[in-house]
């Protein structure tokens, strides 16, 4: 399968090339950006060095006639630009940004733009869309902190047993992408951990959406934060229930629903170091006296993004899902 990806160049552009250089059954023909045209892969990704000899490309879409499938790992509000083209050309498409996650209205209201290329998609969160997913043109990747708080609440909701959730995330510092700001300078995150959009998140949104597809009436509140680390995201769901349940059968609950699902891990404990650099999201359960606490760890870059991309991309395909991602994590 020949594999396009538009905007090469970035964390989650380098990490789809470091996982696409092992998967048996792609190859990347075309990456483009803009800052490094016709520059080696490899020159400006050396971690690459011996996986590429390809150049980066322009994103004029006729260098990517030749693609199966395109990823578009681009900044919100650029995927619009190239996904009706590249679907109206007969290739597949999974958009890396959040151009197409939500509905036009919500996203007009959400990320104050005018939506010029909407197509309704696929919420591309595969362990609750993989049939659909199967059928699709066109897959929305989620947001990386939707994806660790979803998984983490959704065996719950899909019972109608969540009175409220309050998601406690804390994220790595690439999740702010690759372009340097006060926010992310070493001297103003190091030996912190640093709140911000605390109550006004966009990725609120998806939660919101896909939550309240299995339970209508949820309650939901998110806080992300920031540590002074690369990779991963940890999250402390919340969980306030209607009734009472037992360890033995919350546990139970999730082991059924995840039961067909290789990339979520049932865990007595988690922690980032068990996930780092693989498409895990690494799951415990914890009761508490007024609420149970469900504690979920993804790597950002892999499951959060670029894995769970080659795992909706393996699913379009016709592929085994895990194909080229099972692989464990990096520890410690």
């Amino acid at each position: 399968m020949k594999v396009g990806i538009i905007g090469a160049s970035g964390y989650t552009g380098s990490e789809l090339l470091r996982i696409l250089a092992n998967h048996p059954e792609a190859e990347v023909i075309a990456a483009s950006s803009r800052r490094y045209e016709g520059q080696k892969i490899w020159k400006v990704h050396r971690f690459l060095k011996g996986f590429y000899d390809l150049e980066f490309c322009s994103p004029d879409l006729s260098n990517f006639m030749d693609c199966d499938i395109v990823f578009t790992a681009v900044p919100h509000g650029q995927a619009m630009k190239y996904v009706p083209e590249l679907l109206n050309s007969g290739i597949k498409v999974v958009d890396i940004s959040a151009d197409y996650r939500l509905d036009r209205e919500t996203y007009e209201r959400v990320y104050g733009k005018k939506h010029e290329g909407y197509v309704e998609a696929i919420y591309g969160l595969t362990e609750l869309h993989r049939d659909e997913i199967r059928k699709a043109n066109l897959v929305a990747n989620p947001g990386c902190y939707p994806t660790s708080t979803i998984l983490a609440a959704a065996p719950l909701a899909k019972l109608e047993l969540i009175e409220r959730v309050v998601f406690d995330s804390k994220s790595g510092i690439t999740g702010a992408g690759e372009s340097p700001s006060s926010f992310t300078h070493y001297p103003n995150l190091h030996e912190s951990i640093v709140p911000y959009k605390i109550t006004e998140h966009r990725h609120y949104y998806e939660m919101v959406q896909e939550l309240g597809k299995f339970q209508q009436d949820i309650k939901i509140s998110f806080t992300p934060q920031v540590f002074p680390g690369s990779r991963g995201i940890l999250t402390n769901a919340h969980i306030f229930l209607r009734g009472e349940l037992t360890k033995d059968e919350l546990y139970q609950i999730y082991e059924d629903f995840y039961k067909d699902c290789f990339f979520v891990r049932i865990q007595e404990s988690v922690s980032l170091s068990q996930v780092r650099g693989s498409n895990f999201c690494d799951i415990s359960i914890h009761p508490g006296e007024d609420r149970v606490v469900v504690v979920s760890a993804i790597d950002n870059l892999v499951k959060g993004a670029s894995g769970q991309a080659v795992q909706n991309m393996n699913l379009m395909m016709g592929f085994d899902e895990t194909l080229g991602l099972r692989t464990p994590p990096l520890f410690p």
